[in-house]
């Protein structure tokens, strides 16, 4: 296993995050020879039941200990992390020790699956979950992205202590995992705790099956639902194609970044013009992702018009296609890039995060200051023309109920 350790001099608090390469999106993997097929949300499931212990939940023992501690489980990982100011090796104990050491039993599978039941219910009923994935499910007909993280409720009925076992077994390996630690800590302490908890073979990485490529266009352009929100919400996209492996991967990111920010940012011509025109307002939100397999462009927020706005990104879209970005407002985001990653490496967690990241995908976090530096006008409109075409775009609308 890869231990990171991010050397914070002088500081009282330190950061420990405990991550495996394995998220909502990977349902199919070759276990002993043979392809294995499993229900949605199992990543989520095992995320809440590897707090279980024989000696009780560890979340407890971590908060006893003077520690703040959670978990995530995003469409790529799954991570377990905790902050504190004192006892910071015995906490560190306790994470990797319940995060390496499954106790799965069928009454505590039960139990986690009736409070993820409930998690799963409350998604339909909060609107801003709902507008998400109308764009997920209009953009993607087959990648997982289109089913939520925590799965549904038909598909947690499937789940059982050998699914999660199994998933366990394949994917928590420490080969397949990475340790990060922020903080005025000593390192070969860190490695040898390390030692000493975790298996000491050496595991093959899971071979995973992505599934059926999915074409850039969307499976149907239009989703609307009725809530009770006091204005329209929208959610409009579009899918791109999936990212390189390595530092090509980190310039992909940081491109798309910047690239939303210049077309409907905070910043940007097209924000100015629908803020004054009353059509946004400082919800309004761009953002690029990706995963191993596909990557995909999203923006939205409330608006009285969504249709008007969405008319209006897309003739922004053509319009910098065509010409390029203004060459003074380019320069100005890319600086503000720069800055904003600058200022990140103030925070513990987000330098941990970044690490993780770049390691499950292949490039040095730290390089992106390099990387950024590089971005030009011309990866710009590139991306406008490969990523952002108006016609493969959706839109995802929450209404006023009547």
């Amino acid at each position: 296993m890869t231990v990171y350790i991010v050397p914070k001099r002088g500081f009282h608090k330190t950061f420990a995050i405990f991550a495996t390469n394995y998220g909502s999106t990977d349902r199919r993997y070759k276990l002993n020879g043979d392809w294995i097929d499993t229900p949605s949300g199992v990543a989520h499931f095992l995320e809440h039941l590897m707090f279980n212990t024989k000696e009780g939940n560890a979340l407890t023992k971590l908060s006893t200990n003077g520690a703040s501690a959670n978990a995530y489980t995003s469409t790529n990982n799954t991570a377990y992390y905790f902050e504190c100011v004192d006892k910071f090796s015995d906490n560190l104990k306790i994470l990797l020790e319940f995060v390496s050491v499954p106790y799965f039993t069928e009454e505590n599978v039960e139990t986690e699956r009736g409070i993820i039941e409930q998690e799963i219910l409350m998604g339909k009923d909060d609107p801003d979950h709902c507008l998400y994935y109308g764009l997920m499910e209009s953009l993607f007909e087959h990648n997982a992205l289109r089913i939520p993280i925590a799965g549904t409720i038909e598909s947690i009925a499937q789940i059982t202590a050998d699914t999660i076992l199994n998933c366990f077994n394949v994917f928590y390996h420490p080969s397949n995992m990475v340790l990060c630690v922020a903080g005025d800590v000593d390192p070969s302490e860190i490695i040898n705790l390390a030692k000493s908890i975790l298996p000491g073979t050496t595991g093959s990485l899971p071979q995973r099956d992505p599934g059926i490529p999915e074409k850039l266009t969307p499976v149907r352009y239009n989703f609307s639902k009725e809530m009770d929100v006091s204005l329209p919400i929208f959610f409009a996209g579009s899918k791109s194609p999936p990212p390189a492996y390595g530092r090509e991967s980190l310039s992909y990111g940081l491109i798309g970044a910047i690239a939303l920010d210049i077309l409907a940012g905070h910043s940007s011509p097209l924000y100015f013009k629908l803020y004054n025109e009353g059509l946004v307002n400082s919800d309004f939100s761009v953002s690029f992702d990706f995963t191993t397999d596909i990557a995909y462009s999203f923006f939205g927020g409330e608006t009285r018009d969504p249709d008007r706005v969405f008319d209006s990104i897309k003739e922004e879209i053509i319009n910098i296609s065509k010409h390029g970005p203004n060459t003074s407002y380019f320069n100005r985001v890319k600086k503000a890039a720069l800055g904003s990653y600058t200022r990140s490496l103030n925070s513990f967690e987000a330098s941990c995060s970044n690490i993780i990241d770049g390691y499950f995908r292949g490039y040095d976090a730290f390089e992106a200051l390099d990387v950024l530096s590089a971005i030009t006008d011309s990866d710009i409109m590139s991306f406008y023309k490969n990523n952002l075409s108006p016609d493969n775009m959706a839109i995802s609308i929450i209404l006023p109920r009547g």
